[in-house]
């Protein structure tokens, strides 16, 4: 299989897990998913989690999941696209989400600061979340998945930048 290929299939599964993750800053949400509470003299999530944030990653998430199980029928069988159902969709983006929270929760707990840097936590944890969810109904190859957790910290790094420089993000990374 050729090395082109093999990109077209892995983003082409990751788009859905990718969208809801680049899309919560966007929302500039005011609510903040824990409510404020504190969990052992730190809060649970931050400011930084908040509900418009969340549920406006999944929708968007979801919707170009949509996207892409409306088109499928139209591309050639011969990419060996995954099959896009509603399903793997909407758990891909509750992944992502539930692996963004996660990696919240665990930066408060360590002590780190919304925007604090975390190796790995930050641009891993929404995408192991998203393989491990949509596993219930499709499990991609795992050069689909060794292709997406070599790219994705420099993929995730450089929207990041642009999000720093569309002044969404507090910091480039």
């Amino acid at each position: 299989m050729s090395l082109e290929l093999l990109l077209l299939q892995a983003f082409w599964f990751i788009a859905p897990a990718y969208a809801a993750n680049g899309f919560p800053p966007l929302m500039r949400g005011r609510l903040p998913l824990d409510g404020g509470k504190m969990y052992r003299k730190r809060r649970l999530l931050g400011d930084g989690k908040t509900l418009e944030g969340t549920f406006g990653g999944i929708v968007f998430g979801v919707f170009i999941g949509s996207l892409q199980i409306y088109g499928q029928d139209y591309l050639p069988a011969e990419l060996g696209l995954a099959r896009m159902t509603f399903q793997m969709v909407f758990l891909l983006t509750l992944g992502t989400m539930a692996g963004d929270i996660g990696g919240s929760f665990a930066k408060r707990r360590m002590g780190m600061k919304r925007g604090d840097r975390a190796l790995f936590l930050d641009q891993l944890g929404f995408l192991l979340m998203a393989f491990l969810f949509a596993a219930a109904v499709y499990v991609p190859s795992l050069d689909t998945m060794v292709v997406l957790v070599l790219l994705t910290p420099v993929i995730h790094w450089l929207s990041n930048v642009f999000g720093y420089w569309i002044k969404v993000k507090r910091n480039p990374w």
